[in-house]
């Protein structure tokens, strides 16, 4: 059994004043991504840095205060990867690959699965920013395709978590009709989405599978007026597997903060549970 959570900590450091340390030390989650960690490794302490009980893998944005990936591991992974071989992407601090050896958990067996932490680029319609966005969804959808197919001829998984920053259905937001024009909920992101998910993109929406029909489960809420209280959300925070991986997940759960007061990023971690 593997057990794997993703979530965007809207700033690590910030996150860990919060609470985000006694949630890393309560979680049964093998594996932790984290997004938009906003910081260089050597600008962290060492609990979150290097923290105990995990091997810890950071990829920080060249332009310091801005996005960053990490990946947590209870095993040391076979291989790090940093980046997907894009020459604008990768120094960005987007995405981060390891291969894990086994079923990912201590003493494992059975075919390896690479888990990568994503945090795409938000966007912003009509601006260079949305441009920016396509032309990493354009490369990254190849590395998807070759990813796809090497976990497949190794026999092995693929899964990859994190913020995607699309909803890719009405049922994905609460305030659809009003986001229509909003980066987030264009029909291009949307078909990109929908395309991988498709027969030719090969990919799962695990999530989505576990709870269908739902409304959500919403894994973003701003922290403007009242969004968290109505639960006025996106569910923006993805796990995409291969065929076999998302065949074995059994269980999907958003980890929503009892109260307000208590949240300790915009975020909440979404924690699947896979039996390989």
């Amino acid at each position: 059994m593997t057990i794997v959570t993703t979530v965007n900590v809207n700033g690590l450091r910030a996150a860990a004043r919060k609470g985000f340390l006694p949630w890393l030390e309560r979680t049964a989650a093998d594996v932790v991504c984290l997004q938009e960690v906003r910081a260089e490794p050597d600008q962290l302490p060492d609990e979150l840095r290097d923290p105990d009980g995990w091997h810890a893998y950071h990829a920080p944005s060249a332009t310091r205060g801005r996005a960053g990936v990490s990946v947590f591991s209870r095993v040391a992974p076979a291989a790090v990867r940093v980046g997907f071989g894009s020459a604008e992407f990768d120094a960005s601090g987007r995405y981060l690959e390891v291969d894990l050896p086994g079923d990912g958990t201590a003493g494992g067996s059975g075919p390896g699965i690479t888990v990568g932490s994503l945090y795409l680029p938000t966007g912003e319609a009509e601006t260079e920013r949305q441009d920016a966005k396509y032309r990493f969804m354009a490369e990254f959808r190849r590395h998807l395709d070759a990813l796809r197919d090497r976990a497949a001829a190794a026999g092995g998984h693929a899964l990859v978590v994190g913020d995607w920053n699309i909803a890719p259905a009405e049922a994905d937001l609460r305030n659809w009709r009003g986001n229509r024009k909003n980066s987030g909920f264009l029909p291009e992101e949307r078909a990109w989405v929908a395309d991988l998910l498709g027969a030719g993109g090969g990919w799962t929406d695990v999530v989505r599978e576990l709870h269908p029909g739902a409304d959500g489960p919403y894994s973003w809420w701003s922290y403007r007026g009242q969004a968290f209280d109505r639960d006025t959300g996106w569910r923006i925070d993805y796990h995409l597997a291969t065929p076999k991986l998302a065949a074995a997940a059994t269980t999907a759960v958003v980890e929503r903060a009892a109260t307000y007061a208590e949240r300790w990023s915009d975020h909440a971690p979404v924690t699947v549970t896979y039996t390989v």
